[in-house]
């Protein structure tokens, strides 16, 4: 199933796509790259279906060309970070070597190869079933479209994040579980000079939490934890009665969430600040991504695929997460970084590597072509 990639109309069709705001905020813009997509599936016969989430949120896209049990799912997401105006103060632009604009890595470039993979598909007339999937809320943890992703991953006997690869070319097979803890102290106010002792610190009481969470990492097992957003007073000369804060953690054991979720219920049982009042909330959004069997078997049949392909790569474990850990976590063999080559995501840096797209996109093409007649 060899077929180049036509690198100017990719080019022309990434400019286009870039050229979009699509913050997951911003459900017309979202809504402006799905009507994209659902145009060229449409011209080549494939079945186009949306999925709406919620008002607030633009459409996601189900995207086959047959039946399920499906060979593979492709999974991909509309969204940016960037809020709208971001395109008007820096649009889609290029030079020899690499293209540059919100979202040119992140993933519009690898939404495009879905397309152009599927007109191979069609125009050779290769085996397989497939289903494309684009999620329209990854930036903010797809906790709407978890159900929908997992439903598809279900009828799927292997999953392909589009997500760009490693700024290196490296691909990805293993990534941390995702989660928060957010936490809101009430204590009283007093003077802090003429009666402290009738106030009621709800700061003193953060810094005991940030302290004992902290001590929770572990670098070995996988886990982290950062107090990133504090908040808490009013005056210097004010005992504060209330704070505030949000607490960043990551796993790579899916048993850590218990450890973490059990001291948590301690701190709130034994308060170390008399006269303080806590309501704490800890919650996953995305599971570990760890390889399974079947996921090393389709790291193989990749690693054969970029072979084939003249494309040199290796596996990369990352700290941040994607739809990958929700395929993952259900047993689907699941491998991340098969879109194009990046770096820079979320920055104002970000940009594709314009040189290494053909080859990226003749390593999936392999792949796509392996895939039907594999066992996991």
């Amino acid at each position: 199933m060899k077929r180049p990639l036509d690198l100017n109309q990719f080019l022309a069709d990434l400019e286009y796509l870039v050229n979009i705001d699509s913050q997951f905020s911003d459900p017309e813009g979202v809504a402006e790259v799905a009507a994209f997509f659902e145009k060229g599936f449409a011209d080549i016969g494939w079945k186009g279906e949306k999925k709406e989430l919620d008002p607030a949120a633009g459409p996601c896209l189900k995207i086959t060309n047959g039946e399920d049990p499906y060979d593979a799912l492709l999974l991909g997401h509309m969204d940016t970070v960037f809020p709208k105006g971001t395109v008007a103060e820096r649009p889609f632009t290029r030079d020899e070597n690499r293209a540059y604009g919100p979202g040119v890595n992140d993933m519009k470039g690898g939404l495009l190869f879905a397309l152009y993979a599927a007109r191979a598909i069609t125009q050779s007339k290769a085996p397989g079933s497939f289903c494309i999937a684009f999620n329209s809320e990854e930036e903010i943890g797809s906790r709407r479209a978890r159900p929908w992703i997992e439903e598809l991953a279900r009828q799927s006997r292997a999953a392909l994040i589009l997500e760009p690869a490693r700024p290196n070319g490296d691909l990805t097979n293993e990534r941390k579980g995702l989660g928060q803890i957010r936490v809101e102290f009430n204590g009283k106010a007093a003077h802090a000079g003429v009666e402290p002792e009738k106030g009621v610190s709800a700061v003193n009481e953060m810094a005991c939490w940030i302290l004992a969470l902290h001590g929770l990492t572990d670098f070995e097992a996988g886990t982290t934890l950062n107090a990133g957003v504090v908040a808490g007073g009013t005056a210097p000369n004010v005992v504060p009665a209330k704070a505030t804060m949000a607490v960043d953690v990551r796993i790579k054991q899916p048993g850590e969430k218990d450890r973490i979720a059990a001291k948590v219920e301690e701190l709130k049982a034994n308060p170390l600040t008399p006269g303080i009042s806590v309501d704490a909330d800890f919650f996953i959004t995305r599971p570990p991504m760890n390889p399974s069997p079947g996921t090393m078997k389709l790291c193989a049949l990749v690693e054969e695929a970029g072979r084939e392909a003249g494309v040199e790569f290796a596996w990369q474990a990352t700290g941040g997460g994607s739809d990958g850990n929700f395929t993952a976590a259900l047993g689907v063999p699941t491998v991340d970084g098969m879109g194009p080559v990046g770096g820079g995501s979320h920055a104002v840096t970000e940009y594709m590597e314009i040189e290494q797209a053909a080859g990226r996109f003749a390593l999936l093409m392999n792949v796509l072509g392996k895939i039907p007649a594999a066992k996991f």
